[in-house]
Parts: structure tokens; C-alpha cells; sequence
């Protein structure tokens, strides 16, 4: 299967470097600028180029790696150059299926994606929606496309913007609060280098047992925590704080972002701006 990235940033670059290593892709890839397209060549022995239209050319997935502001107009000037039955996977945040839709042939497959930036280790989190022209085959190759990179969900796309407060946002809160842990280590006496060393590890194994037992955060959160021990002291502390809810809202926050980030982009050719 030939698969055309655009856009060559981070994410673009990984999916790149994950779909090479993974295998059985024919790639293709195009950004704006010739030193990128220069670079990423150099960096991945891929040939990249800076004519999208050549890049999508025979492709059956085209991933389209932009900036929600830049979506929508080079969608459009794609439009021509896509074969009708090519599938458009687009990574915008905020931008929803019938927006870009909206700038492409009618009945053209579309998939919308939301990954996260541990893809760029291998470990990322990438949710999919599938728009109604999307075929069973092609949502499994846009899910092949992103395993490469890390774990997949197929969702409904009414819950994407909620998957980018949570998972892509989510980052941001869980390296804050490692900072946070790490600070405290220092606090309590540690070198700052070790207590990163054992918040990160403590991050990590703490997030492996959710994943691999299957049980509730709370019901291991219960095992650490014994009568008048000092796990529960520090509990109750952090409560005081409130750090349950503000997490929560965080997410809250960022999805309620997302959502109007697509609200203030323009379709091509609108006169808006």
C-alpha cells in the first residue's frame, strides 16, 4: 500500500520513521520548505519533496500532517490530484470531518486522527473516526499506519476533541506533574538527577499496571495506601489541594479549546479571515 505523508514537522517525521521501520509501506512524503524535504531525506534515506500533488499521486492513504490553520487550503489545492477511492487521514486539532470534506471531491474517504507525542518513542496514543465513506479496509490501514508508532482506538468522531484534552493535552499535565515529583524528591533530600531517575520509573511502572493488570486506578492506588501510613497522610494532602478535580478540568479545558479551534478557521476561497 502506498501511503503519502504531508507535512513534515514531528509528527509527520515520525509517522514516516514508524511506517520505514514497521515495513510493507510504499512512502512518499512532501513539506513546504526544500531544506526540510532536504533534511528529512538525509535523516529517514526516504525521498521527500516539496510537490504535494506528486507525493499523493497513486497513494491510497494520504496523511495530511498540518496545522489546523493550514488544513483546509491545502486540502483543497490537493483535491485534484487525489484518486477518488484514496483515503485523506487528517491530524488537525479541532477540525472536523465535514470541514474538510467540505474543500475535497464529494464521497472522497476520509479518516480523522488525533495522536499524541510519546509516537515519537514508540509509545504514543492515537485515537481514529472514521468518516462515512471510509471503508472496513481502510480504517485497519489507517490503524496499521498509527500502530506503527504506538497503541490505537476507534472511536466516534463526536469524541475527538474530548481525545485531544485527554490524551494529546494530557502529556503536558503528566510531564508537569512529574516535574512536580521530582521537585519534591529534591525537597525531601534527593539529587535532582536521581529523583528524576525514580519519579519517571514511578510514573512509568504506575501507568504499566493499569495497562497490563486491567485494574482500576483506584484499586491499586488502595494497595499502596495502609492505615495511618504515610501514603494516605500525603493522599489527604494532595486532596486538600484539590489536584483530582484541577486534573480533571484540565482535560475539560482542553477539549472545550479544541473544539473552537475549528471554529476559527475560514474554508478556502470564503473571504474571511
Amino acid at each position: 500500500m502506498k501511503a503519502a505523508v504531508i507535512g513534515c514537522g514531528v509528527m509527520g517525521r515520525t509517522l514516516l520513521d514508524g511506517l520505514r521501520r514497521a515495513g510493507g509501506w510504499e512512502l512518499a512524503a512532501a513539506t513546504r520548505s526544500a531544506e526540510t524535504a532536504r533534511a528529512v531525506t538525509a535523516e529517514l534515506g526516504l525521498p521527500v519533496g516539496t510537490d504535494n500533488a506528486a507525493a499523493v499521486r497513486g497513494a491510497e492513504l494520504v496523511v495530511l500532517c498540518l496545522k489546523p490553520k493550514n488544513l483546509l487550503a491545502a486540502a483543497a489545492d490537493l483535491a485534484p490530484a487525489l484518486a477518488p477511492d484514496c483515503c485523506v487521514v487528517s491530524i488537525a486539532a479541532g477540525v472536523g470531518l465535514a470541514e474538510l470534506a467540505g474543500v475535497l471531491p464529494a464521497g472522497q474517504p476520509l479518516i480523522r486522527a488525533m495522536p499524541n507525542t510519546p509516537c515519537r518513542v514508540g509509545a504514543g496514543m492515537t485515537a481514529l473516526a472514521a468518516g462515512p465513506r471510509a471503508t472496513a479496509e481502510q480504517v485497519a490501514a489507517g490503524r496499521r499506519l498509527f500502530e506503527s508508532v504506538g497503541r490505537v482506538a476507534v472511536l466516534a468522531e463526536e469524541h475527538l476533541d474530548a481525545v485531544t484534552g485527554l490524551s494529546a493535552s494530557g502529556v503536558a499535565f503528566l510531564y508537569l506533574a512529574l516535574e512536580a515529583l521530582v521537585d519534591g524528591g529534591v525537597m525531601a533530600g534527593l539529587p535532582r538527577d536521581k529523583a528524576l531517575e525514580l519519579a519517571t520509573q514511578t510514573m512509568l511502572g504506575a501507568a504499566r499496571m493499569v495497562q497490563e493488570t486491567g485494574r482500576h486506578p483506584a484499586a491499586l492506588k488502595d494497595e499502596v495506601t495502609t492505615p495511618a501510613g504515610c501514603t494516605i497522610s500525603a493522599l489527604l494532602r494532595l486532596e486538600d489541594g484539590r489536584l483530582r478535580s484541577v486534573l480533571a478540568r484540565g482535560v475539560e479545558e482542553a477539549a472545550r479549546a479544541a473544539a473552537n479551534l475549528g471554529r476559527k478557521i475560514s474554508p478556502p476561497g470564503s473571504g474571511s479571515r
